[in-house]
């Protein structure tokens, strides 16, 4: 339960964004859609160098999911400007999905520096509804820094049971809300009015553990872990991966 301060702190912020808030009523707000790509295309270079051996250890075993084939068919959700193309193994076919049209610009170039990889085209979609994929059409899903910002998480994760394969993963590395006593939430909790408008629409007080755990994987391997490398906002995190 929030208390008395915290709640006021949180209403002063709230005010704040008033501004922001009817320039989404008016529709001018979409003009921001289109530069945020580039904010978060140069703040990707900075979080993956802080975050590399993390991401490194968390796609290590990606290959082992691959098809009886051999081959390993990847959707990437929320796939913004190919900020873990780096990380994926040689050959992996990567399809790529997000809500924003304008990412194609930095995806492209991304795929143009992670020559390793096999594109399988760019689909313009939410997460909640990807029905443009067909059912048990891909051996992995992976979303990073996605969930915090989507309408809705659980329809989100039923959606990525349905286009994976029985026995195939879902790999996510999520930032989530921290201890209710702990300072950070406090400033989680308080300045997440103004912080929703500038990460389009991220939301810092999320469980999003409590999502994976009701979502009706049939292996859930998730670990939680404080990065202190980043702002205060995001330093607790969440990563692992599900088994269909």
């Amino acid at each position: 339960m929030k208390s008395l301060p915290m709640k006021l702190c949180r209403l002063l912020c709230s005010s704040l964004c008033l501004p922001l808030h009817l320039l989404k009523i008016i529709g001018l707000y979409r003009l921001y859609k289109r530069l945020f790509p580039l904010f978060a295309y140069n703040i990707t270079f900075s979080y993956n160098d802080k975050m590399h051996k993390t991401k490194r250890e968390l796609f290590r075993n990606v290959g082992r999911f691959a098809g009886r084939d051999g081959t390993l068919r990847l959707l990437e959700i929320g796939c913004g400007s190919g900020a873990n193309f780096n990380f994926y193994p040689n050959g992996c076919t990567v399809i790529c999905t997000d809500p924003n049209p304008h990412f194609d610009k930095y995806l492209r170039m991304s795929m143009d520096a992670n020559d390793h990889l096999i594109y399988d085209g760019f689909i313009v979609v939410f997460g909640e509804d990807m029905s443009a994929v067909q059912d048990e059409s891909v051996d992995v899903v992976v979303c990073t820094l996605v969930l915090c910002s989507v309408r809705n998480v659980q329809q989100v994760l039923q959606e990525v049971r349905r286009i994976l394969r029985t026995g195939g993963a879902f790999y996510f590395l999520e930032h989530v809300a921290s201890e209710p006593s702990s300072w950070t939430h406090f400033c989680q909790y308080v300045f997440e009015p103004l912080w929703y408008y500038l990460g389009d629409g991220c939301t810092v007080t999320r469980t999003t553990w409590k999502d994976l755990e009701a979502a009706g994987f049939a292996e859930l391997h998730l670990q939680h872990m404080n990065v202190p490398e980043v702002t205060l906002m995001i330093r607790p995190h969440i990563m692992g991966y599900s088994i269909k």
